[in-house]
């Protein structure tokens, strides 16, 4: 555990970078390659991650903070009193601080997230501003299982709150499974309020995953840097170029890093021939309907209790509640 300058306790459940490494090979060694995009977020990760949101051509952050800010009365009134609120990848927690301002009594609030800085930063600067409220951060990677922190007083209810669009990231299959894991989480009377983007043209989305400044291309270039600093390995970030495109058939914006020309990159005791062109997958984004999410989520053991949308419909965030 690190004690914050707050008092703000972080529990510490980080991933090794043992584990890193082991993921790293297995999805380089895969057909195609990929790289996990939970290791997108070390300290620089999430640095160029909070530039990337002030994009112009980067609409999902600026457009889910506008509902939250239209609609975060109506989506508190709806989660309910006394409610202990678990949030999931809530980052510099911005969009969680327009939530909390609007619940009441709440009992406990719950951050868990991979990027230990940002949680840190965030717990400690929410506990200088809120200092009534109970705050217990884990620094966890929230795809797998773990067991949460009890807070001191008993909730009536749990809500978990999953902003950013980050359900995107996770194949439809895996996905129903981590919402059901979810749903066990909230129990009776529970719920889930998740941001979710919505499909939309294909210009849109290209532009907002291949930015003008290129800062995208910096945070995908990134994670091989990570891989060199962290586990020894000799990525030419120089040889590698960013793209990401929209997979209009299955709904979702492919993030790669494509090799300029052929060559051998080294990782642990492996070895791994890249011709020019090939491809590594770095981050898929699944794109949905409001149909399609809420019978997925329907899948996992919740109904929809409401949503709201941005006039556009580019953006939508969820209430469901368990069945």
């Amino acid at each position: 555990m690190n004690g914050g300058s707050s008092g703000v306790t972080v529990l510490d459940l980080e991933p090794a970078a043992s584990d890193f490494l082991e993921q790293a090979i297995a999805g380089l060694a895969s057909v195609p390659p990929t790289l996990p995009s939970k290791f997108f977020y070390d300290e620089r990760g999430s640095d160029l991650f909070l530039q990337i949101c002030e994009l112009p051509e980067y609409y999902v952050t600026r457009t889910e903070t506008e509902i939250l800010s239209r609609y975060g009365a109506e989506i508190a009134e709806s989660i309910g009193d006394n409610a202990e609120l678990v949030g999931f990848g809530t980052g510099a927690g911005m969009k969680t601080r327009m939530l909390l301002d609007h619940l009441q009594n709440l009992v406990a609030y719950v951050p868990v997230d991979i990027s230990k800085q940002s949680l840190t930063e965030s717990a400690e600067a929410l506990s200088r501003e809120m200092p009534s409220l109970e705050i217990l951060p884990v620094c966890a990677d929230y795809l797998q299982p773990i067991e949460l922190p009890t807070p001191s007083k008993k909730p009536d209810h749990i809500a978990v709150y999953f902003p950013g669009s980050t359900i995107g990231n996770l194949k439809p299959e895996v996905a129903q499974h981590f919402l059901t894991r979810v749903c066990r989480l909230c129990g009776k009377s529970g719920g889930l309020i998740i941001g979710v983007d919505l499909q939309k043209t294909t210009e849109v989305l290209e532009a907002a995953y291949n930015d003008s400044a290129g800062v995208t291309a910096e945070f995908n270039l990134n994670i091989l840097a990570r891989a060199n600093r962290e586990l020894g390995a000799d990525f030419d970030l120089a040889q590698w170029r960013h793209r990401a495109v929209y997979n209009e058939q299955a709904a979702r914006i492919e993030m790669h890093l494509i090799s300029e020309v052929d060559q051998t990159v080294h990782l642990g005791d492996r070895e791994f021939y890249f011709a020019a062109g090939e491809k590594i997958i770095t981050e898929f984004s699944y794109k949905h309907t409001v149909e399609g999410f809420s019978a997925l989520a329907r899948s996992a053991g919740f109904q929809l209790a409401r949503y709201w949308t941005d006039p556009r419909k580019l953006f939508a965030v969820f209430h469901f509640t368990t069945l």
